[in-house]
């Protein structure tokens, strides 16, 4: 609600006196204090009115109290004087954009949180069925306006070059439309907007790295090597083959899926 807009009218909350004496109105808060928020227009006019902005996360409802006189305060003649309470419930507004999980506050009051990009990796030229496992958890985000809660949609919309990829609308979850074909990482930028107002979204970064799938472990060329080395010899000297000392012992290791390195 906007500073200076009315909460309680003139007409729902003036009180009357049968011997047509001017009344005089005071307002005041009990616990919660929230002085300084809530004030009526004028001595003779009880309207109630928001004085300063209100903050959800500082008071979620509040009691007033209003006092109605024949005399000014502080008159030093007799003063009859009736009383009403009003409550005053507090209800959140939509004023934050998504938050993408899992996040870090970065201020005192949680009301920002930055979100870590995700990462995961495809095999080159396949292409999963399954929804893609990302790091550090699957790609969702929510309304951090948790009383209302508004429905979140995902779309990707930045990155996806030859569109091998796709997000699901509803659940977040990556899936592959095709194989990529080239050993290039994609960096999506995927963007979730609240359904009820498409200009409250936010953007996380995604980055897929593409690798080659290994079908095969390494291996070392000979089970057993062997080396000789002459006495007395520097530290960080060459061992040698023990059937051939002028050539120096190499120990290698191969892998099937690399025959050409």
């Amino acid at each position: 609600t906007k500073v200076n807009a009315t909460i309680v009218t003139r007409e729902d909350l003036s009180a009357t006196d049968a011997d047509l004496d001017i009344i005089f109105y005071e307002l005041a808060t009990t616990v919660p204090a929230t002085g300084g928020y809530f004030a009526i227009k004028g001595v003779n006019n009880p309207e109630i009115y928001l004085q300063k902005a209100l903050d959800y996360e500082k008071f979620k409802q509040t009691t007033l109290v209003l006092y109605a006189r024949d005399r000014p305060v502080g008159s030093t003649d007799i003063t009859n004087m009736a009383t009403a309470t009003i409550n005053i419930l507090i209800e959140q507004a939509d004023t934050k954009p998504p938050w993408f999980l899992p996040c870090t506050f970065i201020n005192m009051d949680n009301s920002i949180c930055i979100s870590s990009p995700y990462t995961g990796r495809v095999n080159i030229s396949e292409m999963s069925t399954e929804p893609l496992i990302l790091e550090p958890g699957p790609i969702y985000a929510i309304d951090p306006d948790y009383t209302i809660n508004e429905k979140i949609l995902y779309s990707i919309v930045g990155g996806n070059a030859d569109q091998v990829f796709s997000v699901d609308a509803d659940t977040g979850n990556l899936t592959m439309n095709k194989a990529a074909t080239s050993p290039d990482s994609y960096l999506l930028q995927v963007m979730a907007t609240q359904v009820n107002n498409i200009q409250k979204y936010s953007i996380a970064s995604v980055e897929i790295k593409v690798i080659n799938k290994s079908h095969h472990p390494p291996y070392f060329e000979s089970r057993i090597y062997n080396g000789m080395v002459f006495v007395d010899q520097v530290p960080r000297s060459f061992v040698f083959q023990a059937d051939d000392p002028s050539r120096p012992l190499m120990v290698t290791a191969v892998d099937d899926d690399f025959p050409d390195v």
